[in-house]
């Protein structure tokens, strides 16, 4: 099945790739969502990632927010294996466009030129009223970051519980583009971003692909499914390319 794979990602001229936590997790970011994530820790964690938590209490959100997202270590973090592939796959002949639920910047530190973040990311936040941005450098300078401009408390960039999602209809005008879909490393459990799928599932000329260490319950969408660690799976596809 390697081999099959690897030659449907050579003949495609434009690939979209949906990534999701354990695209990361190789590079010691943890999955929050799965059975040994930190999201199981604290059930109210939901409610403290929130829009309405935000402004409820900015300054306990942000103590939060910093904590469970370990803000601290984010930028000890670097592109592990399969970041780098998915680099690697754009040639001069092969669009390569990556639609990631993560936020923590990976892809395009590994030198993505696509990279849809559909979650947002940590990397940046922004003022609520003024709209004027902010880097990570200047979150964590102070434990309350605020607008120079205006003095509203800050809000992330990332996609809070109670947000909306405005980048799905760019997720779809992707897909429906693409001849080669390529999921790696989400269960699809989280919605709508594991309603994409389906869209390339009813294209004729869309090939589909998923690798996840394990099953989920789009399986059945996928024309190749491989149930393996995703640094060995990539390797094998490597090999054969």
């Amino acid at each position: 099945m390697y081999e099959t794979i690897a030659l449907n990602i050579k003949s495609a001229e434009r690939i979209a790739v949906l990534t999701g936590a354990g695209v990361s997790t190789a590079s010691g970011i943890p999955d929050f969502r799965s059975s040994e994530g930190l999201w199981t820790e604290d059930h109210d964690r939901e409610y403290y990632m929130s829009t309405d938590y935000f402004f409820h209490d900015p300054e306990d959100f942000w103590k939060k927010y910093k904590a469970i997202f370990r803000m601290k270590l984010l930028k000890d973090y670097q592109p592990n294996l399969v970041h780098q592939f998915i680099k690697e796959l754009e040639t001069d002949e092969r669009e390569v466009s990556v639609i990631t639920q993560n936020v923590d910047g990976l892809h395009s530190l590994a030198g993505s030129t696509r990279v849809l973040e559909y979650h947002g990311t940590l990397n940046r936040s922004s003022c609520p009223d003024c709209g004027r941005s902010y880097s990570l450098n200047d979150v964590m300078k102070v434990s309350v970051p605020v607008c120079e401009h205006c003095g509203s408390v800050l809000k992330p960039d990332v996609l809070l519980f109670g947000d909306l999602i405005t980048a799905h209809d760019e997720a779809e005008s992707i897909i429906e583009k693409a001849d080669l879909l390529l999921v790696m490393g989400t269960s699809l459990f989280v919605t709508p971003f594991n309603l994409l799928p389906y869209l390339a599932y009813e294209q004729e000329n869309t090939t589909t692909v998923l690798i996840n260490n394990e099953p989920t319950d789009k399986d059945h969408l996928f024309d190749y499914v491989v149930h393996d660690d995703l640094s060995a799976a990539i390797t094998k596809i490597k090999e054969n390319m």
